[in-house]
């Protein structure tokens, strides 16, 4: 699947595979592992972003996937996210999409939005945003409608 296919038809929130097709290095060689670790990896989409022209150079569409967090005690000290452009050379797989009745909270409202957290209903959403803290979140629930609309798309696709 291209990034193009993930842009369109895979919802916020859904776990997605990356790779750019070469095999893993052995573990000794640590300098390539980690290059290759760099185009091979998984990932949350947590943002989509619209293409645009900025002077008389056009910006294409693009993905953003949350890789992980490093810190340590529940204080998160690095977010770790990789920004893929739709015209990109790399094969996306969706591993797994939100659950029908998940919790998606955005940081705030309108197009710039980032998915910050998927909660498993409202209630566990509530909670999640009384302990971290976003004032402008907003909270957005899966239905049933949006994720027979994506299974149908990822068949497909």
């Amino acid at each position: 699947m291209s990034a193009q296919l993930i842009f369109d038809h895979v919802p916020l929130g859904a776990i997605i595979r990356y790779s750019d097709g070469t095999p893993r290095p052995p573990e000794r060689h640590r300098r390539k592992l980690r290059a290759w670790e760099s185009r091979n990896n998984t990932g949350r989409l947590v943002r989509k972003q619209t293409g645009t022209q900025v002077g008389e150079t056009t910006i294409p569409a693009a993905i953003t996937l949350h890789e992980g967090d490093f810190g340590s005690k529940a204080v998160i000290v690095l977010r770790v996210f990789k920004t893929v452009s739709v015209d990109s050379d790399l094969a996306f797989t969706v591993v797994e999409r939100p659950a029908i009745g998940s919790v998606l909270v955005f940081d705030r409202p309108g197009d710039e939005a980032e998915l910050v957290h998927v909660a498993a209903n409202r209630q566990a959403a509530d909670e999640w945003l009384s302990r971290n803290g976003y004032p402008n979140a907003v909270l957005r629930e899966v239905t049933a409608d949006e994720a027979a609309a994506d299974q149908i798309e990822g068949r497909a696709a």
